[in-house]
């Protein structure tokens, strides 16, 4: 079993992206709002005071001040195939602001949902 974590910055396709989990019967996200560090920084600071994060201004959107944190317990086979649904849903990890996914090991678990089989 593994814990999937995905940071989503784009929260608008946050509905979209559950259904389609749901749709291939993956059950069990949580969702957290989240904002990362660059983001962070750069709303509170002035460009002077950070000029390195001040610079990345441009890129990044200044009225998008969250994204999400899901988080899925899977058995280790449904690995590739929930990277599928984001990529299909979202777009490709390769693609930028298009999110990060990494797994952890999770030894022990009791209490997941299931959907029947």
């Amino acid at each position: 079993m593994k814990l999937l974590v995905y940071v989503l910055s784009q929260p608008d396709k946050l509905d979209s992206l559950l259904a389609a989990l749901a749709s291939k019967r993956i059950c069990g996200a949580t969702v957290l709002e989240s904002r990362g560090m660059a983001r962070q920084l750069s709303h509170l600071h002035d460009a002077d005071e950070i000029p390195i994060l001040g610079s990345l201004r441009t890129f990044l959107n200044p009225d998008v001040t969250q994204g999400n944190l899901i988080f899925v317990i899977l058995e280790d086979e449904k690995i590739d195939q929930v990277i599928e649904v984001i990529e299909a849903t979202v777009s490709s990890l390769d693609e930028a602001d298009s999110g990060i996914v990494f797994t952890i090991p999770v030894d022990f678990a009791k209490g997941l949902c299931s959907i029947g089989s």
